[in-house]
């Protein structure tokens, strides 16, 4: 007796469609397990034993032989346990083949035979369209977000009694409801809270407006994550396309919530310094996402940015560059999405107090240089702004007004966004090719382009920062609602560059 049932693997943040081949013939008890199944997936021989029995089933006493075809790809996670399950209750007759013709199974089995659920749901739930399912048997847990496809039909269930019943019977479950989008950003951190910080302020609003890398140096209690941690409020919400993007790779990486839909917030992601190479930009046998993935289209925020190990700093260059990351395995090759604004905050030395007026700082000269050189010049090149922030006296804080919101902010940065969509296909400033910059699109005066080579040239800038000023320059130009880069937006631009010998 043979059944076969469709399920998928999860590469990277695609799906691979998988079949799951079971027969069930003559010989010693047992169930033996072939197409390269991992640890997680040889261990589901005895869940999916005592799943069936506990559920009322009988389990074969025969020899069940489960082939994961193709089988030249490793096939990894406990998502199998279902389509195994139900291949055996398949092959034995219990379920109809079909039922399961047209559809996609996926899921964890516990003993008793109830659900858990799985990670990478979505991108399986794409798969299953694409591949002409039109069925798609899930946990209920996951069925939020399967239903992001549209074009699908999502079953929901709690067990694998009740897998059955749906497939054999057509027994409807419970409906579920398309999730949308929220794009209330009450939650987030208001700019109003922060008093003082005018040139950190700014940044902050030039940066979200264009897209740009942020750098952010002063003395401890200086306010620095105070104003990183509200650089998402003043983006614009995630578009559909954005928010699928993001959901995938949470999804991937398992993080969404049970229940949870689309995400509808911009992600803002803060890890620790003593973070791994890995874990930042994603890695392991089967590749997982990393920070910088699970950071896409949101915020990855480095405190104490000259604390993290020097690999792990490097290893942010190409994926700050180009907008992805690629795990390069014996087996396969994933490309993971990293299009992420970086936001860093340091101090200026070791003790934090060099430069602060209210303190005396103790570190040698040698020990500052070599404290600030822990940043190498190439990637310090790919942070367009660097910001230093002062102090505010704590007898200053009873005094100063609050400044202006986040949602006022917010209202510059999208009209900003909304001329840079105009003039560039909804291209950020920040991604502007070299090229791009010298075309008549672009809207230099010979003025401005004259007083940016001059800086370039005082400062030393590297070839891609002079092109890096150029693009603040545009953004400050947009900011200010105008067509063209002047003098004064340059001028402007000059002061994120920071004190250079940082």
């Amino acid at each position: 007796m043979l059944a076969s049932v469709r399920t998928a693997a999860v590469f990277g943040i695609e799906a691979v469609a998988v079949s799951v081949e079971v027969d069930v013939s003559f010989g010693l008890p047992g169930l033996v397990m072939v197409g390269l199944p991992d640890a997680a997936v040889r261990e589901s021989r005895d869940r999916v034993r005592s799943a069936i029995r506990n559920s009322g089933f009988a389990f074969p006493q025969h020899r069940v032989t489960v082939n994961l075809a193709p089988a030249d790809v490793r096939k990894a996670g406990a998502a199998f346990d279902l389509p195994i399950a139900l291949g055996v209750l398949a092959a034995t007759g219990i379920v109809t083949t079909r039922a399961i013709t047209d559809a996609l199974l996926v899921g964890e089995l516990s003993l008793d035979g109830s659900m858990q659920p799985t990670r990478g749901v979505l991108p399986i739930a794409a798969s299953a369209r694409r591949n002409g399912c039109h069925r798609l048997v899930v946990p209920s847990a996951n069925a939020a977000e399967a239903s992001i496809v549209e074009g699908l039909r999502v079953l929901p269930v709690n067990s694998l009694q009740e897998a059955v019943d749906v497939l054999n019977h057509a027994v409807e479950p419970r409906a579920v409801a398309r999730p949308h989008r929220e794009t209330e950003l009450a939650d987030e951190p208001d700019l109003a809270d922060v008093q003082g910080q005018a040139l950190g302020r700014r940044a902050l609003e030039v940066a979200a407006s264009g897209g740009h890398n942020l750098l952010l140096v002063g003395p401890p209690g200086a306010g620095k994550t105070m104003l990183a941690r509200r650089l998402p409020g003043l983006l614009p919400p995630l578009t559909f396309d954005e928010s699928l993007e993001v959901t995938t790779v949470h999804s991937v990486a398992g993080l969404l919530p049970a229940g949870g839909g689309l995400v509808a917030t911009r992600p803002f992601r803060a890890p620790h310094h003593t973070v791994s190479e890995a874990a930042l930009v994603g890695g392991g046998s089967l590749p997982r996402p990393g920070e910088i993935s699970l950071a896409h289209h949101g915020v990855l925020f480095l405190d104490e940015m000259p604390e993290f190990s020097r690999r792990a700093l490097e290893v942010l260059r190409q994926p700050i560059e180009h907008g992805t990351v690629t795990i390069a395995r014996a087996a396969r090759t994933v490309v993971f999405p990293s299009a992420f604004m970086l936001v860093a905050a340091m101090n200026p030395c070791p003790c934090g107090h060099f430069g602060d007026p209210r303190r005396a700082c103790r570190c040698a000269p040698s020990v500052v240089h070599r404290y600030g050189s822990r940043l190498s010049g190439p990637l310090r090149d790919r942070i367009d702004l660097i910001v230093p922030v002062a102090a505010v006296p704590a007898s200053d804080l009873a005094r100063l007004a609050s400044g202006e919101t986040s949602a006022e902010v917010r209202r510059r940065v999208l009209a900003a966004r909304n001329r840079q969509a105009e003039r560039q296909r909804d291209r950020l400033n920040a991604r502007l090719a070299a090229g791009q910059l010298r075309g008549a699109g672009f809207g230099v005066t010979n003025a401005a382009r004259s007083q940016a080579l001059a800086a370039a040239e005082t400062l030393h800038l590297s070839a891609r920062s002079y092109h890096r000023l150029l693009r603040v320059s545009r953004t400050v130009a947009d900011l200010d609602a105008s067509d063209l880069v002047t003098p004064q937006h340059v001028s402007e631009a000059l002061q994120f560059r920071g004190d250079e010998t940082i």
